[in-house]
C-alpha cells in the first residue's frame, strides 16, 4: 500500500499522523510505503490535491477528504469522533476505516498537544484568536472548523 503525506514545510502535525498511521497498521500484515511530498504554493496544493497540511493520499486518493473540500496550502483539521472539536491528524479510527483495516476493539490514540502541534488546541477550549496568536497560523475562511492557513 503507498501512503503519501502531502504537507506544508515544516507541518507540525506530520509527526502526528505519522504516529497515528504506525499505530493503525500495527500488527497488520500489511507492506506500507510512506512518502512525503512537501508543497509551498497555491498552484503546487492545487494540482496535487492537498486540501490541507497533512494531507494523506491512500495509493493516490484522499480518502479522508470532506465534500466540499478546497486545495489550499493549510492547516488541515480532522474531526474528532467522540467530541465536537478537531484535531491536526485523523485519529487511529479514521485511519484503520480509510486503509480498510478490521476495526479494533480497543485503540489508544496518541494524543495532540505539546510544542510541536500548531494550530489545533488539545481540549478545543482555546479560540482560534487566541490560538493565532500564539502560533503561526489563522483559521482560513474555506471551511468553518476544517483547516486553517499556515503562514
Amino acid at each position: 500500500m503507498k501512503l503519501e503525506i502531502l504537507q506544508v514545510p515544516g507541518c507540525p502535525n506530520v509527526g502526528l499522523l505519522e504516529r497515528r498511521i504506525a499505530e493503525a497498521v500495527a500488527g497488520e500484515q500489511i507492506d506500507v510505503a510512506i512518502t512525503h511530498r512537501v508543497l509551498n504554493d497555491q498552484a503546487a496544493a492545487t494540482e496535487a490535491r492537498m486540501t490541507g497540511s497533512p494531507t494523506l493520499l491512500v495509493d493516490g486518493e484522499d480518502p479522508l477528504t470532506e465534500p466540499g473540500s478546497v486545495a489550499g496550502v493549510s492547516c488541515r483539521l480532522y474531526p474528532v469522533e467522540a467530541a465536537a472539536s478537531t484535531d491536526g491528524a485523523p485519529s487511529v479510527a479514521a485511519l484503520r476505516a480509510a486503509l480498510n483495516l478490521a476495526a479494533r476493539n480497543a485503540s489508544i490514540e496518541v494524543p495532540a498537544g505539546g510544542p510541536a502541534d500548531c494550530c489545533v488546541p488539545a481540549a478545543g477550549d482555546i479560540s482560534c484568536a487566541e490560538q493565532a496568536s500564539r502560533r503561526p497560523c489563522r483559521q482560513a475562511p474555506l471551511r468553518p472548523n476544517s483547516v486553517r492557513v499556515y503562514s
